[in-house]
C-alpha cells in the first residue's frame, strides 16, 4: 500500500480502516484527514503525560470516559501502550451496542488490554471492574454533562491528569435563558446573555470557567488551549488538569460568586461538592 504521510509509521493500518479514517482502499478523504489530524493532536498533549506516569506507576489505567466508538482509546492503545506490554485502556460508554462494537474491534486487533464497560458515571465510580485508583482521565467530545461526569469521576479516583474537550455544553445556557427575565432585576451583566446567541455562546463559555474553577478548587493545575485550528473544529477547547495537591485558595469562592452573579445558583451541586 503506498505510504500516507500523515499516518504515523508504527500506526495499526487494519485499526485506521476499522475506524472509517482509511476507506477500505487504505486512502484518506477530506473529511477523515481532518479527523485523524484532530485526533493526533490530541495524543500529542497526552503522549508526555503518559510517559510520565509510567515512570511512577508500571501498569497504570486510562478512562476514556463517554468513549463513544473509543477512537480516541484505540490510538492510544495503539501508537503508546501496545509497544509498553503494560498498562491498560478503558472505555466507558452507555450505549451497550458501542461497546460491543468495540470489544469486538479489541479482540480483533489483539488488543488485550483494552477493556470497554457499558456503565453510567455513577456505576463506574464504583464499579469493582476498575482500580481504586486511574491515572489518567480522557474525554473527547463529550457532549453536555459528560464532561462534568468524566469530572467527577476523575476527581473519585484521584486521577492524576485529566484531559478534557467539551462539547455542547447546553444545561448552563438553559438556565440562564430559563432565569433571563429574573436576571434582568438582578444584574446589568445579563445583557451578556440576552440574545439567544450570546446566551448559547456565554454558556457554553461560562460553563468551562466553572469547571476549570472546580478542578482548581480540588487541587489540580489547569491549563486550557486550543485543541486544532478553528477552521478544522468549532469544538475546540481543550482542559488539561494536572493534580498538584495544592487548592488554589480563592477558587471555590469565585466559583459560588459567579453562580450567584449570574443566578445560577441551581447549578451549585454540578459544580460543588
Amino acid at each position: 500500500m503506498q505510504v500516507i504521510p500523515e499516518i504515523k509509521p508504527e500506526q495499526s493500518i487494519e485499526l485506521l480502516k476499522a475506524l472509517h479514517i482509511l476507506t477500505r482502499d487504505g486512502k484518506l478523504n477530506q473529511d477523515t484527514r481532518r479527523k485523524l489530524k484532530q485526533v493526533y493532536h490530541l495524543y500529542h498533549f497526552i503522549e508526555p503525560l503518559l510517559t510520565e506516569v509510567f515512570a511512577d506507576q508500571p501498569n497504570p489505567t486510562l478512562v476514556d470516559h463517554g468513549a463513544g466508538k473509543s477512537y480516541l482509546g484505540f490510538i492510544l492503545y495503539d501508537l503508546f501502550m501496545k509497544a509498553k506490554l503494560a498498562g491498560q485502556v478503558v472505555g466507558i460508554e452507555t450505549r451497550a451496542e458501542l461497546v460491543a462494537q468495540s470489544q469486538a474491534l479489541a479482540a480483533q486487533l489483539g488488543f488485550e488490554r483494552m477493556g470497554f464497560q457499558h456503565l453510567s458515571v455513577e456505576e463506574s465510580i464504583t464499579s469493582n471492574v476498575l482500580p481504586e485508583q486511574v491515572e489518567i482521565v480522557t474525554a473527547l467530545h463529550a457532549c453536555n454533562t459528560a464532561t462534568d461526569d468524566a469530572i467527577k469521576f476523575g476527581l473519585e479516583k484521584q486521577s492524576k491528569f485529566m484531559v478534557l474537550v467539551p462539547c455542547c455544553q447546553a444545561e448552563v445556557a438553559e438556565v440562564l435563558r430559563k432565569k433571563k427575565n429574573e436576571s434582568f432585576a438582578k444584574t446589568a451583566l445579563s445583557e451578556i446573555w440576552r440574545h439567544p446567541i450570546h446566551t448559547r455562546e456565554f454558556g457554553s463559555q461560562i460553563t468551562n470557567v466553572l469547571r476549570c474553577l472546580q478542578l482548581e478548587a480540588h487541587g489540580y493545575q489547569v491549563t486550557v488551549t486550543e485543541l486544532v485550528g478553528w477552521e478544522h473544529s468549532m469544538k475546540n477547547e481543550l482542559i488539561i488538569a494536572r493534580y498538584k495537591n495544592s487548592p488554589r485558595k480563592n477558587a471555590q469562592v469565585r466559583l459560588e460568586q459567579i453562580l450567584q452573579e449570574l443566578n445560577l445558583q441551581e447549578m451549585h451541586d454540578r459544580f460543588i461538592y
